[in-house]
């Protein structure tokens, strides 16, 4: 149940009514916007009296939401969330930021020249694996603890807030100086790890499953968001459909239904969606014009070479280019 306090309530007024809501076993969760005060009720609301509510004098309107996410809902919180991944910078509500790098991290002059280059061309935000989930137990699994390490002296050298895909619950401790954990597709599912995530006080990119669905999405989000951790990125990177000449099939209609949905912000993976570095430009182009509040690109100085997911990546001029062309757009939206 969502309750709309009017503009200007007066404080004591609206602590009593919240200890009210509280003596009845319901937890209360409070979005202050420009005009409102937004009350959530999360718990049993079956024995509150909608018509005694809507009576009070402070009381603007009652509504009750049918969807099974809460927290996530826009209508718990109508304003756009805007995440500080690190450092200042920002993501959601008009704040854009490309989160660029390689898939894996594999040398200290590989991540340092990738973390430089993309950091010229306007990325904010450096993303990289260290523990790298893979389909083949053959396949470069990544230097896990070492690869961290690696993220951590690029950051020094650019200043770049550094992000990073966990696996297991247990790695939470090397985590400690990663500013935003993944959570990947494989694990959107994975509720013991998202529990853990939700007592952390860190923002989470959580990217949608394989065949997922955005319902399903918002509800791992949730997951997170009932441990008390709200720091929430949602991330499309492509579904598994039956067309086999892309790695996935990248879901652009999910930012504007989930922009309709939530206030979280949303960033796009062009990179992971295709499969295939040539279709990384354009898909990213129309991501910034649906709405998109950021992209995820994979770059790397070397892709012939890379341990990983090579056929996807750009190169540092290439995505330079990229760069231009889709701030180019967000300045014409």
């Amino acid at each position: 149940m969502i309750v709309v306090l009017k503009n200007e309530t007066p404080k004591e007024q609206e602590e009593n009514l919240i200890n009210w809501f509280e003596n009845q076993g319901i937890t209360v969760h409070i979005s202050k916007g420009e005009y409102n005060t937004v009350l959530g009720l999360i718990g049993d609301a079956s024995r509150i009296d909608t018509d005694l509510i809507e009576g009070l004098e402070i009381v603007q309107n009652v509504t009750h939401i049918t969807e099974p996410f809460k927290k996530a809902n826009r209508k718990f919180h109508p304003d756009d969330t805007v995440i500080d991944c690190g450092g200042g910078v920002l993501i959601g509500g008009g704040h854009f930021q490309f989160i660029a790098g390689p898939c894996s991290v594999e040398s200290p002059s590989q991540i340092t020249e990738i973390a430089r280059a993309v950091h010229n061309s306007g990325a904010k935000l450096l993303r990289g694996g260290a523990f790298k989930p893979r389909t083949s137990p053959y396949d470069f699994q990544g230097l896990k603890a070492e690869g961290i390490e690696l993220l951590s002296e690029a950051k020094k050298e650019t200043g770049m807030p550094i992000v990073t895909e966990i696996m297991n619950a247990n790695h939470l401790p090397l985590f400690e100086n990663v500013d935003v954990i993944q959570v990947g597709a494989r694990n959107m599912q994975n509720f013991e790890l998202l529990k853990e995530l939700g007592k952390i006080d860190k923002p989470i990119l959580l990217k949608r499953g394989l065949a997922n669905t955005l319902k399903e999405l918002l509800m791992s989000a949730e997951y997170i968001m009932a441990g008390g951790n709200e720091k929430i990125i949602l991330c499309e990177r492509g579904i598994r459909t039956f067309e086999t000449y892309t790695r996935n099939t990248l879901d652009l209609s999910a930012v504007p239904m989930l922009k309709s949905l939530t206030h979280l912000p949303i960033v796009i993976d062009p990179s992971h969606a295709c499969g295939v570095s040539k279709l990384v430009e354009p898909m990213a182009m129309a991501a910034a014009a649906c709405g998109a509040d950021g992209l995820m690109i994979e770059v790397h100085n070397d892709p012939v070479h890379a341990l990983c997911d090579g056929p996807q990546a750009l190169t540092p001029e290439q995505f330079d280019k990229v760069a231009r062309k889709v701030m180019a757009i967000r300045e014409i939206i």
